[in-house]
C-alpha cells in the first residue's frame, strides 16, 4: 500500500461489509474483486445494520456511494463502472460528501445508518478490521488513567462494573497485591444482543486497543478475550486481529472459549469457566474480581463495548461530559419482530424511541422488552438511553431493545422468560433456584384461572434483594413490568381468553 493509513486514505476504493458467517457477503466480495484489478476492494466488518448487508461502499475522493444488499452480478457491473467511469451515483441508495481520508463511516442523511451516532461504531463497515494501520491506536502512548475521572460506566451484563464507574475497578486492581489481568468478556450465549459481536467483528482493533490501555494503567501484562465456543467464525476473526496487533500494542491477549450457556456470560461465572470449573456458577461477592479474580489475581472484567468506549474516550476526551450521569454513548441492538436486527449507538440525550427507525417491523408495535431476555416490558420507548433512566423505568441496561408486535401475548411472553430463567440459573442460591421455579408456576396458574398478583410481586421483591446472581435478581422483571402495562390482558387469561389469540391451545 502506498499509504501508511492502509486503505482508509486510498481513492478510489470499494468496501464490502461481510459478517463473519455471511456466505452471501463473501460472494459479493468475490464478485467485486473479480471485476477490477486496479481498484482496492476491502473486506470490512458489519456496520451493524442487518437489512443493508452485504453493503457495498464505493469511495472516490470526498464522495462515497452506498449500495444496499446488491446481487453479485450487480456488484460486478458496479465495480467495472467505478473502474471505468468513477462513482455510479445515479444507481446508489445514498451519496455522502465528506473530507477525503476520513477514518469513520460517512453517515447518509437518512435511513438506518443515520439513526443515533457513530462514534464507537465509526470504524465498523469502513476500515479493514485486521489492519492496525487503519486505526488511531492510543495505547502505545496513553493509558486508561488519562480518563479515569470521566466516570465511564461499565456496559452489558458480562461486565463486572455494569452501570458502575469502571475506573473504580481499575484503581482497586492496581492497588491490590498480585499480578493483575484484564478479561474482555464476549460470551453472550442465548442473548439477543449483538453489540459486542458487532464490535469484535467490525472493529476488533478498537477493542484490543482499549483493553491494552486498561492493562497499561493497572500494570497488567496478561489479558484474555473470552468467547463463545460455538462462534468459530468470530474466533477466527479475533485470532487474526490479535496476530495482526503483535508488535503494535503493548499488551496482546490470549483467546479462551467458554460453553454456549447463558449463565457462562456472567462476569464471575466467566472466570469460573476460564479456570476450568466443572460447574459454571457465579461467585459470591465480595470479594469483587478486582480484588480476587482469575486464579485469585486482581482482575478487571469488561465487555467489548466498555473497552471500545475507553478507547474512544482516550482518542477524543472532549466528546465526553464528566458531569453527565452516564458519560459516553450506549450501543443498543434492536431486534425482535423485525426484518433484520440493527446495532445502533445512542447518546445519553437520545430516546430509545429512535431505535424503531433503525429497523422494519413485522406487524404493528405492541410492546418492547428492554434489557435482554430478562429485561423490562414497556409500551413506551420515550426513555433516554442512560443507566439511570432505564433503571428508574424498571428496564434493563444490557443493550437490547426487543420490539414485539401485536400478535404477541404478554402472558405467554413473560412466561417463556420466567421458564428460561428457571432452566438457566446456576442453582447456587435459593432465590435463583426455587424463586424462578415458583415464578414460572405462578404464571402458569393464570391459565388455570388463578392470578395472584400479590404473591408474584412479593416473590419478585425477595428475588431482587437476595439472589446471588443477576439471573435470579432479574428473572421477575419481565412479569412485573408486563403486569403493570397489561394487567387487563392477564385478567382475560383468567377468564380463558387470550386477546391476541396466541394462547388458544392453552385455554
Amino acid at each position: 500500500m502506498s499509504n501508511d493509513r492502509g486503505t482508509v486514505g486510498r481513492s478510489p476504493v470499494i468496501r464490502v461489509t461481510v459478517d463473519v458467517t455471511a456466505d452471501r457477503g463473501n460472494r459479493v466480495l468475490d464478485a467485486a474483486r473479480d471485476a477490477t484489478d486496479s481498484i482496492p476492494v476491502v473486506r470490512t466488518g458489519t456496520t451493524g445494520i442487518g437489512e443493508l448487508e452485504p453493503l457495498v461502499i464505493a469511495t472516490d475522493g470526498g464522495e462515497t456511494a452506498f449500495f444496499a444488499s446488491p446481487r453479485p452480478s450487480t456488484v460486478r457491473d458496479l465495480a467495472a463502472d467505478v473502474e471505468a467511469n468513477g462513482l455510479p451515483t445515479d444507481r446508489a441508495d445514498a451519496i455522502v460528501e465528506h473530507a477525503p481520508g476520513v477514518t469513520s463511516l460517512p453517515v447518509p442523511p437518512d435511513g438506518p445508518l443515520a439513526v443515533g451516532r457513530r462514534r464507537v461504531l465509526g470504524p465498523c463497515g469502513w476500515v479493514d478490521p485486521l489492519d492496525p494501520n487503519e486505526y488511531a491506536l492510543v495505547s502505545p502512548e496513553r493509558d486508561a488513567g488519562d480518563i479515569a475521572d470521566l466516570g465511564l460506566l461499565g456496559r452489558g451484563r458480562g461486565d463486572a462494573t455494569a452501570d458502575e464507574p469502571a475506573a473504580d475497578a481499575w484503581k482497586q486492581a492496581r492497588q491490590t497485591d498480585g499480578e493483575p489481568v484484564v478479561v474482555v468478556n464476549a460470551n453472550d450465549a442465548d442473548d439477543p444482543s449483538r453489540t459486542d459481536r458487532t464490535l469484535l467483528a467490525g472493529a476488533p482493533m478498537s477493542v484490543l486497543d482499549g483493553m491494552a490501555a486498561i492493562a497499561e494503567y493497572i500494570g497488567a501484562t496478561d489479558a484474555v478475550i473470552y468467547l463463545n465456543e460455538t462462534d468459530t467464525g468470530l474466533q477466527r476473526r479475533v485470532r487474526r486481529a490479535v496476530e495482526a496487533a503483535e508488535g503494535k500494542l503493548p499488551v496482546v491477549p490470549q483467546l479462551v472459549v467458554g460453553p454456549d450457556e447463558y449463565r457462562a456470560g456472567a462476569p464471575t461465572a466467566a472466570l469460573e469457566s476460564m479456570e476450568g470449573a466443572d460447574r459454571i456458577e457465579p461467585r459470591r461477592q465480595p470479594p469483587t474480581p478486582a480484588t480476587y479474580g482469575l486464579y485469585g489475581r486482581p482482575t478487571v472484567v469488561h465487555t467489548p463495548r466498555t473497552v471500545a468506549q475507553v478507547q474512544y474516550a482516550l482518542r477524543d476526551p472532549d466528546a465526553y461530559d464528566s458531569d453527565a450521569a452516564d458519560p459516553g454513548t450506549r450501543l443498543v441492538t434492536v431486534t425482535g419482530d423485525v426484518a433484520a436486527p440493527a446495532t445502533i449507538e445512542l447518546a445519553s440525550s437520545d430516546s430509545l424511541a429512535v431505535a424503531r427507525d433503525a429497523v422494519d417491523m413485522d406487524g404493528d408495535f405492541k410492546m418492547a422488552c428492554v434489557g435482554g431476555v430478562l429485561g423490562g416490558i414497556t409500551r413506551s420507548l420515550d426513555i433516554t438511553a442512560t443507566a439511570g433512566s432505564l433503571d428508574a423505568a424498571t428496564l434493563g441496561t444490557e443493550g437490547v431493545v426487543e420490539l414485539l408486535n401485536d400478535e404477541r401475548c404478554a402472558v405467554s411472553t413473560v412466561g417463556e422468560r420466567a421458564h428460561f430463567a428457571s432452566t438457566e440459573n446456576s442453582g447456587r442460591c435459593v432465590p435463583g433456584r426455587e424463586g424462578t421455579r415458583q415464578l414460572t408456576d405462578l404464571l402458569r396458574d393464570i391459565y388455570q384461572g388463578s392470578f395472584e398478583t400479590d404473591k408474584i410481586r412479593e416473590l419478585g421483591r425477595v428475588m431482587r434483594r437476595s439472589s446471588n446472581c443477576r439471573i435470579g435478581a432479574h428473572a421477575p422483571r419481565p412479569a412485573l413490568t408486563a403486569i403493570e402495562e397489561f394487567e387487563p390482558e392477564f385478567q382475560a387469561h383468567v377468564d380463558s381468553r387470550c386477546p391476541s389469540g396466541t394462547c388458544s391451545e392453552n385455554l
